[in-house]
């Protein structure tokens, strides 16, 4: 099964697709950890992708489509994958539909999760992370047990940069400037489904299981 997850930063794919990861069996991938393990491992496209990087400028489609063709052609995508954080053009749609096609693969369903700003902002600003394990809060829904402590590690919780309102604004802004193509790109394939990402995790993964299933 092939899985595409969309949605606007901040509405829960990471963990939407992790969750689906661990019930299907098959692997999460995302944009970012496909940039981080490649340029660890100094491949051809990893240190052209780290220049980009190192550089703060985009890395363009041809090599991120490219990290995208050599991460699928591993031995843990060959019952299936999810891809979080790509495509987000349709110069990148149509390069992934190429080499899926060149390999016989089929997309099965491209799950858009569909949140209002208001209520993204009002999640965003209020979440906080564990500068020790990572671990996520939110101050309204999940708060730690003592402010500003994490409570499986005791280090301190901060807010990300991009968590500030007017950060998120012009985000979510310009995701819509860019999606807005690729939702009707493969709803014309027949294969968007759209799930609310308002609630909370558990009911929006059963939402979406309820779609692939």
């Amino acid at each position: 099964m092939v899985i595409i997850l969309l949605g606007p930063p901040g509405s829960g794919k990471g963990t939407q697709g992790l969750l689906l990861s661990k019930a299907k069996s098959i692997p999460e991938i995302s944009t970012g950890d496909i940039l981080r393990g490649a340029i660890k491992a100094k491949s051809p496209l990893g240190e052209k992708a780290n220049e980009f990087v190192t550089s703060g400028r985009l890395v363009p489609d041809d090599i991120m489509i490219g990290l995208i063709e050599e991460r699928i052609q591993q031995d843990d995508c060959k019952n299936g994958f999810i891809l979080d954080g790509f495509p987000r053009t349709i110069t990148q749609a149509e390069g992934l539909e190429k080499i899926l096609n060149n390999g016989n693969i089929k997309v099965d369903f491209v799950l858009n999760l569909t949140i209002e700003l208001s209520s993204l902002i009002k999640r965003l600003v209020n979440r906080r992370i564990c500068s020790g394990c990572g671990k996520i809060y939110n101050l309204l829904t999940m708060p730690p047990e003592k402010e500003g402590i994490c409570d499986s590690c005791e280090a301190s919780l901060y807010q990300r940069k991009d968590d500030k309102e007017e950060t998120i604004r012009e985000r979510f802004n310009v995701y819509k400037r860019q999606t807005e193509p690729l939702i009707q790109f493969y709803s014309n394939h027949g294969i968007l489904k759209e799930v609310s990402a308002s609630g909370d995790k558990d009911e929006i993964f059963k939402q979406l299981n309820k779609v692939i299933e």
